[in-house]
């Protein structure tokens, strides 16, 4: 019996196939969860100490122990901030843990001139490329475990001068990353800061080591040992599941750990294990993040990578179309309820890393020594779903959800080589009009805010119709490539002139930066316009939006933002509006101190409007019609 009572999405055939299903998913169980905390979508929710929880109202102005609304607000802002930099700084320890391990066993280094880039700036001057990485790597992992009152170096190496000179006017420039999560959140305990700007100050200086370090340096970092992106088009959504194969979908956030076993699935002695239990052999299925940072390097990886089929919120469906074989996690967004559906189809799980550990999974700690054992591990576990599972699961895959031409593989690097090796050609095409201005359209995928990414597939489309280029980097991505915004044909949803270049260019007008690691990416361009122009960054026609924000994660993303000068719009608030002095800091004090502000706006138009405003106003200060 099918459940067909189900949220909208943006992908109409993933909602019509979901609504086939026989098993819950999260777009089901959003129809249970409609009724919503008043005190907690306000922020005005304190249950820190046995008292509570307490709960802010016009009758009852403070807590027991004497904190008002805007003490609440903001020490609740500021521990979810730290919550999603711990995150963030995780990924890119692990990371750099994984890069200097390279380098000491002499391992494949596919990103030769990413290794000498990076290096350059961070004044390493050996020779040896092995040798090179690990003192990259023992760069990064310095800066991460220096306590908070040592600030970081690397920040100064590699951030923009103009903004650095803002970041210590304001105190914000950080120190230690793991030392800065750690007191952020001694600083919201219980009877401690009762300050709200203070605290607001602190989120932006976790935006700061967030963005630098868990965001821009772990993209680097990957591109040294997986080979930097290169464009191409590439094929998407469930179509990418072949059932001739074994198949491996993949989800989190850190590609690094998923290296070995990338290379190790398309031996031949591997391959022939696959055709003994009747297959083809292996692929790797990309889903959430981790499956997007394969599919922007997939250049490296044609032999194993399928394609990327989707979000967080379609993984719970792709299981359910009994073409996936074994899970392998070691981050999230490995949503819970992939749980229950992994067991009816009868796919194992494995977690790689306890952070993401799931109850039904087997867990086996990831380390570079114990790679080759882990790899295979998780084949003969695969082989053994594959041979158990086949012949009682019957297999559901929708042929027509996805694309074949996604233009993906953009990077900084990529997109200016394909523009001729500089940014003149896009600043020509900004200040002629060609292109009226560049909108990052970043982040998660949620499903209360419209439903399944609508809000993030209209605003899009309201943006490139008023001839203002997107940029996606997260889950955006995931869900726009679905519908086709990433493919060459979405020139003709675009305005005139944008249309115009798309065609003579042979692009999208959405181009696809990959992972939510990839806004990194995104701040690396911005400070490549603004230097080519020698303007500070919150001079650039260019706006943020993260329309469908999930997760913690992507409140250290924004303050990142924020600290960098950008105006940020979300479709929904982060829990903020209980406080009239946080809320006016961060929508209109802020652009006084950083020169950027959050725009909270759920109409469609509404936000295209304010966001297209922004873009005119800072032409007209760069004298640009």
């Amino acid at each position: 019996m099918t459940n067909n009572k189900t949220c909208k999405s943006a992908d109409t055939v993933l909602e019509n196939f979901i609504c086939s299903l026989d098993v819950e998913t999260s777009h089901h169980r959003v129809e249970k969860q409609k009724v919503k905390c008043g005190f907690g979508q306000l922020g005005v929710c304190c249950r820190l100490c046995s008292n509570g929880p307490c709960r802010i109202t016009p009758n009852s102005p403070n807590g027991i122990c004497g904190a008002n609304a805007d003490t609440i607000v903001a020490r609740n802002l500021l521990r979810a901030v730290a919550a999603g930099s711990g995150c963030y700084i995780h990924v890119v320890e692990t990371t750099a843990r994984n890069v200097k391990s390279v380098g000491e066993t002499g391992g494949e280094i596919k990103g030769i001139n990413a290794l000498n880039t990076l290096a350059e700036h961070l004044g390493i001057t050996e020779t040896d490329i092995y040798k090179k990485a690990v003192l990259v790597a023992d760069e990064v992992l310095k800066d991460l475990y220096k306590p908070k009152f040592e600030k970081m170096e690397i920040v100064n190496k590699i951030g923009y001068e103009p903004r650095l000179k803002y970041w210590e006017k304001l105190n914000i420039m950080p120190g230690g990353a793991k030392s800065e999560v750690f007191d952020a959140i001694v600083k919201t305990s219980t009877n401690l800061n009762s300050d709200p700007v203070d605290m607001l100050l602190n989120c932006l200086k976790l935006g700061i080591s967030t963005g630098v370090y868990g965001l821009t340096l772990t993209n680097l970092l990957n591109d040294i040992v997986l080979g930097e992106p290169a464009i191409r088009s590439a094929k998407v959504g469930f179509k990418v599941v072949d059932t001739d194969y074994i198949n491996l979908m993949i989800t989190g956030h850190q590609q690094s750990i998923i290296s070995h076993l990338e290379e190790e699935l398309i031996k031949h002695e591997v391959v022939q294990k696959a055709k003994e239990v009747g297959a083809k052999g292996f692929k790797l299925v990309g889903c959430t993040c981790v499956g997007q940072d394969l599919q922007l390097r997939g250049k490296h990886y044609d032999d194993v990578f399928s394609g990327h089929a989707g979000n967080n919120f379609t993984s719970e469906a792709l299981i359910a179309t009994g073409g996936i074989d074994a899970i392998v996690s070691e981050f999230n967004c490995t949503l819970p309820g992939i749980e229950p559906i992994a067991d009816k189809f009868m796919v194992k799980m494995i977690c790689l890393d306890d952070v993401a550990k799931k109850a039904n999974a087997d867990y086996f700690e990831y380390s570079f020594e114990d790679r080759e054992e882990i790899s295979n591990y998780i084949i003969d576990k695969a082989l053994e779903s594959y041979k158990s599972r086949r012949s009682q699961i019957e297999m559901n895959v929708p042929e027509n959800h996805g694309f074949d031409d996604v233009i993906t593989g953009v990077s900084e690097n990529s997109l200016k080589a394909f523009l001729g090796g500089n940014w003149k050609a896009l600043v020509d095409l900004i200040a002629a009009g060609k292109i009226k201005g560049v909108a990052g359209i970043v982040g998660c995928s949620n499903l209360t805010t419209k439903g399944h990414d609508i809000f993030t597939v209209e605003l899009t489309k309201e943006l490139i119709k008023r001839n203002i280029i997107v940029l996606s980097a997260g889950c955006s991505s995931g869900g726009l490539e679905n519908v086709g915004l990433m493919s060459p044909s979405a020139a003709e949803l675009a305005g005139d002139s944008l249309k115009e270049v798309c065609k003579a260019l042979g692009i999208p007008p959405v181009l696809n930066f990959g992972p939510c690691l990839a806004i990194g990416r995104l701040e690396i361009v911005a400070k490549e316009l603004a230097e080519y122009l020698k303007i500070d960054i919150p001079q650039l026609p260019l706006v943020l939006s993260a329309p469908q924000w999930l997760e913690e994660q992507a409140l250290a993303d924004g303050c990142f933002g924020l600290a960098l000068g950008l105006p940020l719009h979300l479709g929904s608030s982060p829990f903020i509006g209980g406080s009239k002095v946080v809320t006016k800091v961060l929508t209109e004090d802020m652009e006084n101190l950083t020169g950027g502000k959050l725009i909270v706006e759920d109409d469609i138009l509404k936000a295209a409007d304010a966001l297209e405003e922004i873009v005119l106003k800072r032409r007209k200060s760069l004298g640009l019609s």
